[in-house]
């Protein structure tokens, strides 16, 4: 029998954005998770929230998570349907599924390192190397400090890059996206996301303008919960759709794939409950034919990157990795060389914070 759940220890951390994300997002609050076991064996994880709900994440943890799973078995796959099906009255997702996810993580970080293995080798690896692409939060950037950004992410090798959509004037993205595909040059990928700014028929005009620019996705077009609207869109327009990063259970992605309303599902590991459902839902993608690329978290999405079949790319927020924001005490469990990420051999989920 698997050794059980001792103790459960949480611990707030608050990290300033090296590169704001707007006037409202200058620091992501990340939830540090640390379960005991009953021989003694402990795992860290975490919980993740840009700028909201940190506090609630750290309430539902050290009350109604732990309060169910002290006594029960430390084994992530074995715990976490129970606990969700436990928790679920008081919201599917959201503060539910994030605040799982710090346990789920630990669970998989004590299994992963007392096999003294890495996380990406305890799953199954896959992959030594996946691609990284360049991403910023940067709409609210002068047309001059975008460029600026596009050209670092060329300079540092990237192949991809992503930048955001959705000014109130049309015409500037228009002329925002054709300096970047300048400055890319014709064989790099461009993907473009709208934050979920536009209407159905905004984002039918939107892309078919933008379309010209050779686009790789067009991300998060509509509402995140829109299921009718994104279906009609696909209907309408050439490329492809991108969504997932607000979509917090395997449930809600089923329905987005079953109706084909997307090509490609971008899974936050953190937003939808930790490991254990991210595995859920990236055999779910592939059920149905579409790609799954994660969303942000880089030294942790990376990992999983490398332990699923197929092509995943992997978002590199600019200035925006534990690393990058000074919370790690260690070396990160990941580097970036160019435009490739590889693992560096840390046991478990290599992440401990400062």
């Amino acid at each position: 029998m698997t050794a059980s759940i001792a103790g459960i220890t949480t611990r707030r951390l608050e990290l300033p954005l090296l590169r704001p994300w707007g006037p409202d997002v200058r620091s992501l609050a990340l939830v540090e998770v640390v379960v005991e076991r009953s021989d003694g064996a402990q795992g860290r994880g975490f919980s993740w929230t840009p700028s909201i709900g940190a506090a609630a994440v750290e309430a539902h943890l050290a009350n109604d998570i732990t309060a169910f799973a002290l006594g029960r078995d430390a084994d992530a796959a074995t715990l976490w349907h129970p606990l969700w099906a436990h928790l679920h009255e008081g919201g599917s997702g959201g503060i539910t599924t994030i605040a799982m996810a710090g346990l789920d993580l630990a669970l998989w970080d004590l299994a992963a390192t007392r096999a003294g293995l890495g996380i990406t080798d305890h799953l199954g690896r896959q992959h030594e190397t996946t691609t990284v692409y360049g991403s910023g939060v940067n709409l609210h950037y002068p047309l001059p400090e975008l460029v600026a950004q596009v050209e670092r992410w060329v300079a540092a090798g990237f192949d991809a890059v992503k930048v955001k959509v959705g000014s109130p004037d049309l015409a500037d993205d228009v002329e925002r996206i054709g300096a970047v595909r300048d400055v890319l040059g014709p064989d790099r990928r461009l993907m473009i996301d709208a934050n979920q700014r536009w209407s159905l028929d905004q984002a039918e005009r939107a892309i078919s303008e933008l379309a010209v620019f050779d686009l790789a996705w067009i991300e998060e077009p509509l509402r995140a919960d829109d299921l009718p609207g994104h279906v009609a869109l696909h209907e309408r327009i050439e490329v492809p759709i991108a969504l997932g990063e607000n979509v917090h259970t395997r449930y809600r992605f089923a329905e987005f794939l079953g109706a084909g309303a997307a090509d490609l599902v971008q899974p936050n590991i953190v937003r939808v409950g930790g490991i254990t459902p991210f595995l859920e839902i990236a055999s779910l993608a592939a059920s149905h034919g579409a790609d799954l690329h994660p969303h942000l978290l880089l030294e942790l999405s990376a990992q999983l990157a490398l332990a699923l079949p197929g092509e995943h790319l992997v978002e590199a927020v600019e200035d925006a990795s534990f690393e990058a924001l000074g919370a790690l005490d260690a070396p990160p469990p990941i580097a970036v060389e160019g435009s490739l990420v590889h693992t560096t051999g840390r046991p478990g989920l290599g992440l401990t914070f400062r």
